[in-house]
């Protein structure tokens, strides 16, 4: 009998109110335990002070970007899971992304495509 993997603590990083309200909606409503943050800023104190099991960003984050959002969250927790996206497929931006052990998505991507790659197992959870 399969195991039904555990429920995922999302932190998504979003600088677009409208788009950040729309995805935290469809993970609600998918069952996902989502906390949003708005700036760099905010997700960098989230990281700070709380767990997660997947980081979601989107690359550009005003004077930031996801990317160096995403180096605070592999230092501070090592096993987090790293989605990056982006509305541009930047080669530079997608092997940093992959320096990091991080999933580089150019946008738009479909919602069902994205809470593949959230779900997905991680190591931990297979027996």
């Amino acid at each position: 009998m399969e195991q039904p993997s555990r429920a995922r603590k999302i932190l998504l990083i979003e600088d677009d109110a409208e788009l950040l309200g729309a995805m935290v909606r469809s993970f609600r409503e998918a069952g996902l335990d989502v906390l949003a943050c708005g700036t760099f800023e905010e997700g960098r104190e989230a990281l700070r002070n709380q767990s997660f099991d997947v980081l979601l960003t989107d690359v550009r984050l005003g004077a930031f970007n996801g990317l160096q959002l995403a180096v605070v969250a592999r230092d501070l927790h090592p096993n987090i899971r790293i989605i990056i996206y982006s509305g541009f497929d930047d080669p530079v931006l997608r092997a940093e992304a992959e320096r990091l052990d991080a999933t580089y998505l150019v946008t738009p991507v479909p919602l069902s495509a994205l809470l593949e790659r959230i779900r997905r197992p991680f190591p931990i959870d297979e027996p």
